[in-house]
């Protein structure tokens, strides 16, 4: 889109390959989710992706991750928002097992101040996991988490744009979903 130059791959997710991008004119390292190939030509997927863009740039907690900009360009659709270097929650567990309860509370406060904020505008995440928590460490030594992939967010009162859910569809993490959802 003219605004970004990739410099290299951060990762894939169910709907995209993340990006670590640069904004041309003012020089910022952003992170760029361009959705995946054949998902790019799906109305109901690029309105779902849209609706990500939407939903998170309404967000402005300091522990959810911010988007800037949203777009299609040359037949790519992408998202643009800020670069979290860090590791997610859940390579810290694998690697490094348990934490100590202490961080894990202060950790989770953060976590839950991102999905209050998400609450009070009728944002619901539906895909919360230690795998969309990234973890930065702040210059103190400090663990900062940021609720990434607000994919899967269902805007509770906006009408219309709820309906790209199908009724009985089951979206999600199936680990880390509520019983409830998986029966039904």
């Amino acid at each position: 889109a003219d605004r970004y130059r990739i410099l290299s791959p951060l990762g894939r997710g169910g709907m995209g390959i993340v990006y670590k991008v640069e904004h041309t004119r003012i020089g910022k390292l952003l992170a760029m989710k361009i959705l995946a190939g054949e998902l790019s030509r799906n109305p109901e997927v690029v309105c779902r992706f849209k609706r990500e863009a939407l939903t998170v740039s309404r967000l402005s907690c300091p522990n959810t991750v911010q988007v800037f900009d949203f777009g299609v360009s040359d037949g790519l659709t992408y998202l643009v928002m800020e670069l979290v270097n860090g590791e997610t929650l859940g390579r810290l567990l694998r690697e490094g097992g348990p934490m100590p309860p202490s961080l894990l509370g202060k950790i989770m406060i953060q976590v839950c101040s991102s999905l209050a904020e998400a609450h009070r505008k009728g944002i619901v995440h539906r895909d919360i996991k230690p795998e969309n928590i990234m973890l930065v460490t702040a210059e103190d030594g400090t663990k900062i988490p940021k609720v990434l992939d607000f994919g899967l967010a269902k805007l509770r009162e906006a009408v219309g744009l709820n309906e790209i859910t199908s009724h009985g569809t089951v979206l999600g993490t199936p680990c880390y979903m509520a019983p409830e959802q998986i029966r039904g």
